[in-house]
């Protein structure tokens, strides 16, 4: 390249059909002033392996043991910088390392299984400031489809922002973020999906993009932008990513065969091969290095196309890639040296406070005490954003609660007329058993309706904290928060179905206490199908689980068997069964009053051959039983002779009282969100091990 004094390029002008041919000298070019550098990023040497799990065989078990596990290198002693004011585009086949660098050069790694370095203005960084000063977006839009787009980004800088930031100056970077993007003709559009019309495609992929910038971040990564989008589309969202580039940031995107006009917007490429850079350097001299390697461009061919083929060719061939290889490190030391003498670096942080005075990282105030700071808002602060956002889009589905209270009263109206207005007779316990038996159960069995909250929210949950735009309790809590009042109108809707076209006891504190029981059992129910979600990676698989403990629960209740009766490895079960505390709470409620009779004398023979005759007949065999029982006890057929309290006792429900047990159906609520926790804390991982 040293001995080339002129280059001919040919680029296509940004929205223009015509080429314009331009002429630059090196001397010239040369000879400009340095212009000094607000950020740049270097990587030196990445290397990245993974374990390659064997295939299961019978002699793989007994090698397991002995050797070492066959590792597979992803990334090989990759090296490169990218600056502000440019976009670096890492191109290369499926499966060549792309998003894994993308995802070195973000900190979504572990540094333990990350060789090499990554460096902003030459100070390697921690891992606060990095995710303070950085936004990644992922190759699938993930957003909410009932949100507008002024929504989705309000929600956006509502999170992102600080709390001590004026309301109108939020919504003016909202504003001015529309009107960035390019977006202000569907600012009121929601965003769609599959069954209901929203934004166009290539309008999704830019909302993605302001909401991971909406907080002015110096490092922007993209993975694969453009993928799934026309040519018009992606070339507007490369547009969008080169005037946040020129804005400061540094932006470095992974890309899949851009066009012509796309590759006039980039100013660096980086070109893998099973993990190996095959070039590296401005689109400008790639037809120069591509004739060095004895491969010339054709004149109407597109440089890039052509040398992703000849990657794919020499990957098939004998001697591989190592002589692009070769031929790219031929002259990098060098070209290095030259670059160091040559770039005009700011410190760190007189580059992050020249970025804020620029408005880089939105902030109330204009220094870098607040760059550091973990979350951006206080813990209340974003549980009360996330419970608005999560009540927006239930108003905006009012079909989804309308199915499931329809399911309730379905529910409540079939139990109702089959149990109608229950007897006080030995049949009447047996059937009141099974009411509050199938009544509980059934309210376990519908949280598998909420089963699809989570698993649809999991990747927006994990890209939205990857970056700390909120802290996982303000998530949990919200959530909880958040399905607290259709809850209460489910359990009032059944309740009310219910309680006294069954002929329950109590009056209006007996419907009160089934209220809260059956509302306790809702919440706890859901609050199962939640953490069951936090576990489970697919819907169906959580459908699978939820059923199963829920029948469980069922079996070991003390409904099918009684206590005393469970085998004592299974007892354990029966106490951790959700239905259990529910069923004996309501049996408590029914049968406590010492006073109320379920069957008296003349009822003995109810199950037995004499059922049929007369009652002076049964009067009289009464009248031998209670003479030949050796005792003073006399009984007629209107002595009572079973109670509320003989059923408890007879059932095994003699050791809390009933307020004891909502108590407990409450904390198992708490008990299953607390765990949920746990499993979003320790699950929801953003970073390769």
């Amino acid at each position: 390249m040293e001995d080339v004094r002129e280059e001919e390029i040919t680029r296509a002008g940004a929205g223009v059909g015509t080429s314009e041919h331009h002429v630059l000298n090196v001397d010239e070019r040369s000879q400009k002033p340095i212009k000094p550098l607000s950020f740049l990023l270097c990587f030196n040497n990445l290397t990245y392996s993974v374990k390659v799990r064997p295939k299961f065989t019978f002699s793989s078990l007994i090698a397991r043991r002995t050797a070492e596990p066959e590792k597979r290198t992803i990334l090989n002693s990759i090296s490169g910088e990218a600056r502000d004011g440019e976009i670096l585009a890492i191109l290369g086949a499926s499966g060549s390392g792309k998003t894994t660098l993308l995802d070195a050069l973000a900190n979504r790694i572990e540094k333990e299984s990350l060789k090499g370095t990554v460096s902003l203005n030459g100070e390697v960084l921690e891992s606060r400031l990095w995710k303070a000063i950085v936004a990644y977006v992922m190759q699938d839009d993930l957003l909410f489809p009932m949100l507008t787009v002024e929504e989705t980004l309000g929600f956006a800088a509502e999170f992102r922002l600080p709390r001590t930031l004026e309301e109108s100056k939020k919504k003016a970077r909202v504003q001015d973020l529309i009107d960035q993007l390019g977006l202000r003709s569907a600012a009121k559009t929601i965003i769609g999906d599959e069954g209901r019309r929203g934004v166009s495609g290539g309008e999704r992929r830019r909302v993605s993009i302001g909401i991971d910038i909406i907080h002015g971040p110096i490092l922007l990564f993209l993975d694969e932008p453009t993928s799934g989008l026309d040519s018009t589309s992606a070339f507007t969202v490369v547009n969008v990513l080169k005037n946040i580039a020129r804005g400061g940031s540094v932006v470095v995107m992974s890309v899949h065969q851009p066009s012509y006009r796309i590759i006039g917007l980039l100013d660096k490429l980086i070109f893998l091969s099973k993990g190996q850079v095959v070039y590296r350097g401005s689109p400008i001299n790639l037809p120069l290095f591509c004739s060095k390697f004895g491969r010339p461009i054709p004149d109407n061919a597109n440089p890039v196309e052509f040398m992703l083929d000849l990657i794919s060719e020499l990957e098939d061939s004998t001697n591989g890639i190592s002589t692009l290889v070769d031929l790219n490190n031929t002259g990098k030391s060098s070209e290095r040296a030259d670059a160091e003498k040559s770039d005009v670096v700011s410190s760190l942080t007189e580059a992050l406070n020249l970025g804020i005075s620029k408005g880089k990282l939105v902030s109330d105030n204009i220094n870098t005490s607040n760059v550091k700071k973990t979350f951006a808002n206080p813990f209340w602060t974003e549980m009360l954003v996330l419970y608005k956002r999560s009540m927006t889009n239930s108003r905006r589905t009012p079909e989804i609660f309308a199915a499931r209270l329809i399911t309730i009263l379905t529910t409540g109206f079939l139990l109702a007329t089959i149990y109608w207005q229950l007897d006080d007779s030995p049949k009447g316990i047996r059937e009141r058993l099974g009411f509050f038996a199938f009544a509980i159960s059934s309210t376990y069995f519908s949280s598998c309706q909420y089963l699809p909250v989570f698993l649809q929210e999991r990747f927006i949950f994990m890209r939205e904290t990857a970056y700390n735009a909120y802290r996982r309790s303000s998530y949990v809590l919200s959530h909880a928060f958040a399905v607290l009042l259709p809850l209460f109108i489910l359990s009032l809707a059944f309740s009310m179905t219910t309680f006294w076209a069954v002929g329950l006891t109590g009056g209006i504190s007996g419907f009160l206490f089934y209220f809260l029981i059956i509302y306790a059992s809702f919440w706890a129910g859901n609050s199962f199908a939640v953490f069951v979600s936090g576990l489970v990676p697919h819907i169906l698989l959580g459908y699978t689980v939820v059923i199963a403990v829920s029948a469980y629960f069922l079996l070991l209740s003390g409904f099918f068997i009684n206590r005393n009766r469970i085998p004592p490895y299974w007892i354990w079960f029966h106490y951790v069964s959700l239905i259990k505390y529910p069923y004996e709470a309501l049996m408590r409620s029914e049968f406590d009053d010492p006073t109320k009779c379920f069957r008296r004398g003349s009822e003995m023979f109810d199950d037995t051959p004499f059922r049929n005759i007369s009652g002076d007949t049964k009067e009289r065999m009464l009248g031998s039983l209670s003479a030949s029982s050796g005792t003073n006890y006399n009984v007629t057929s209107s002595t009572c002779l079973t109670t509320g309290l003989d059923v408890l006792k007879e059932q095994g429900i003699t050791d809390l009282n009933k307020w004891m047990y909502l108590l407990i159906i409450v904390a198992w609520g708490f008990f299953y969100r607390f765990l949920f926790y746990l499993s979003l804390l320790l699950g929801s991982k953003n970073k390769r091990k």
